[in-house]
């Protein structure tokens, strides 16, 4: 299941790419047009500016803003930051590999073959799917008419 820190770290991403051309976005304004508890935002974006995803300008006028293009910004990468692994079982991490206590034999478990395969799937799609593919995908879902 999707953590709510890795769906308000894309919610915040996606606010941030709409209004990409605009001054930087205050905490407090991302935090109320997405619902997000004030304190809970700041750490994500803190993660995500820490990771160069994000410019952050102090003071008057100050906020938030993207420090990459929307198209640069691939799912993937920001549930790493967030959860960490995408495999569902530590054996299958391509980059948070840890050997299972109860298994005897890696190369014969069924069960680490199916989920490798669900991490190859996963990876598929959050390699392929971007910040901008979120931003458009929400404009054909409400018809074509951009609600910013």
């Amino acid at each position: 299941m999707l953590s709510k820190k890795t769906k308000y770290a894309i919610k915040a991403l996606v606010i941030l790419g709409k209004h990409r051309d605009k001054p930087p976005l205050q905490i407090s304004w991302i935090a109320e047009q997405e619902k997000i508890p004030k304190k809970f935002l700041e750490q994500i974006l803190l993660d995500l500016r820490n990771a160069g995803y994000l410019y952050s300008k102090k003071g008057a006028g100050g906020g938030y803003s993207l420090n990459k293009d929307p198209k640069e910004i691939f799912l993937v990468n920001i549930l790493r930051i967030t959860d960490g692994p995408i495999a569902m079982v530590p054996c299958a991490s391509l980059n948070f590999y840890h050997r299972c206590d109860e298994c005897h034999q890696e190369t014969t478990c069924g069960i680490r073959d199916v989920f490798v395969e669900v991490r190859d799937a996963t990876l598929k799609i959050l390699s392929e799917t971007s910040v901008a593919d979120i931003i458009a995908r929400e404009t054909n879902l409400i018809g074509g008419v951009s609600l910013i």
